[in-house]
């Protein structure tokens, strides 16, 4: 049986085919994993259903003089779109561990065995950091559909096309889950040696910068005090990614100083 396996290079090297083939299995398996998890939110639609739109029901009990506030089908087709929408939406909550372990697995090849295990390790909080920024954002979606809508008249009805409102719901709470994202990605970035830490350190005025400007954009509220506590926290991921970072680097140059002799010249003497 061990003739009919594929030959694995030692270093992690493919070819652009093996690549793309390595890609397309990868990509099929993360499909597959979301439509899965697609099913389980069709299970549990109806529930899912209303805990997203609990905010606009929220909202219609403080309503005054007639008016009302709730959630449309305008066309014949949104309530099947919704479905769909919210089944898909569940299916990559649900199926997170499987596709970014696919993503990180497509990097991993070419890494070495001691920064694959120090990696690895710091990527196996990339899920629990996946459903904390979808939790924060979760959190704070009662407070951004309030403040949008108050600026419509006390005497107005807020009535809103579902797809419309779930379009922006998912867009929020996926758009902070990705955001936190961002360490494992830039240590993986770095792992494989396309992103140093001292280019992290020396841009680090910047990364703080886009941190609050995201949480400013997708945090649509006037209070200065929500837009500090959803932008800390990328900020310490940020920072501790660098320290990660740092840490693969110091070692590859403690590895490459061992071996430096391997690139002296036929011509000259090495240290040995």
């Amino acid at each position: 049986m061990a003739r009919f396996r594929r030959n694995r290079d030692p270093e992690g090297r493919m070819t652009l085919g093996a690549h793309l083939r390595e890609l397309r299995r990868r990509t099929v398996i993360s499909v597959l994993a979301i439509i899965v998890g697609a099913v389980v939110g069709a299970m549990r639609y109806q529930a899912i259903y209303d805990q997203l739109t609990h905010p606009i029901r929220a909202l219609a009990a403080s309503k005054r003089g007639g008016a009302i506030a709730s959630v449309n089908f305008a066309l014949v087709t949104d309530p099947f779109s919704v479905f769909i929408t919210v089944s898909l939406f569940v299916g990559l909550l649900v199926s997170s561990p499987v596709w970014l372990y696919q993503i990180w697995a497509f990097i991993v090849p070419g890494l070495t065995k001691k920064e694959k295990r120090l990696s690895m390790a710091f990527v196996g909080a990339a899920v629990p950091l996946f459903i904390l920024g979808c939790y924060l954002a979760y959190a704070v979606l009662p407070r951004a559909v309030e403040t949008l809508l108050s600026f419509a008249p006390d005497s107005a009805s807020n009535i809103l096309a579902t797809s419309d409102y779930l379009s922006f719901v998912v867009k929020l709470i996926l758009a902070f889950g990705a955001a936190f994202l961002l360490p494992v990605f830039l240590v993986g970035m770095n792992a494989v040696g396309v992103l140093p830490s001292r280019v992290m350190i020396k841009g680090w005025r910047v990364a703080v910068f886009l941190c609050f400007l995201f949480t400013a954009i997708m945090t649509p509220t006037p209070d200065p005090w929500m837009m500090i506590l959803m932008a800390l926290p990328m900020v310490a991921l940020y920072f501790l990614a660098v320290g990660i970072a740092w840490l693969i680097d110091r070692r590859r140059a403690k590895r490459d100083a061992s071996l430096g002799w391997l690139s002296v010249p036929d011509d000259q003497a090495s240290a040995l």
